[in-house]
């Protein structure tokens, strides 16, 4: 954990072999949190303020720009938001291991969970731009790549016949909090809209 540069170019470049060094290594939930966690899951949120404000949306012929005040609220909303998502799908991959055979392990549920999620953060840097959203979609897709091959490494200890299983809920556990995410910040700016905050 000392290199974070290093780590991140070894799991976007190399990631099979950087899961065996992953799982070899032991990794304090809190160290995940504040050498990873914290940094990566800022970019998109510091982007996407810095595009609110700075760029704006297009709608048509008008470009739209938020309201400094807005626009911070809803990066720090969005990164307070990501932050737990992450916290809590790692606690649900780790309860849901002795349904697919494999050892709860809430370490390495973590670790599933942040190394998975460093591609999207990555290319949280194209919030700034919002036409370049695919980019990051594409990311958040290699993301789920990652993962597969963290569960395969094996990292909860999954009997081969269940990875693809256990892989799924855990994609569905993952994207459905993230929706659950956007639906939070959406609904609030949508009632501050409505009462005019």
């Amino acid at each position: 954990m000392n290199n974070l540069i290093a780590r991140i170019q070894a799991i976007l470049i190399k990631p099979k072999e950087e899961w065996v060094k992953i799982k070899a290594e032991p990794m304090p939930i809190a160290t995940l949190f504040m050498k990873i966690v914290l940094p990566l899951a800022a970019i998109p949120a510091v982007c996407m303020f810095i595009g609110n404000v700075l760029i704006g949306k297009r709608i048509l012929s008008f470009v739209f720009r938020y309201p400094l005040g807005t626009a911070l609220f809803q990066a720090i909303l969005t990164y307070a938001l990501t932050v737990a998502s992450v916290y809590v799908a790692g606690m649900v991959i780790s309860a849901l291991a002795p349904s697919f055979g494999s050892k709860s392990n809430l370490e390495n549920a973590m670790k599933l969970v942040v190394f998975s999620m460093i591609p999207g953060w990555i290319a949280g840097v194209f919030n700034i731009l919002p036409v370049l959203g695919v980019l990051s979609f594409i990311a958040a897709l290699y993301g789920l790549y990652i993962l597969y091959l963290g569960f395969q490494t094996p990292m909860m200890e999954t009997p081969q016949d269940k990875v693809v299983p256990y892989l799924v809920v855990s994609i569905l556990v993952v994207v459905g909090l993230m929706i659950v995410v956007w639906v939070v910040i959406g609904a609030i700016f949508a009632v501050g809209s409505i009462s005019g905050l």
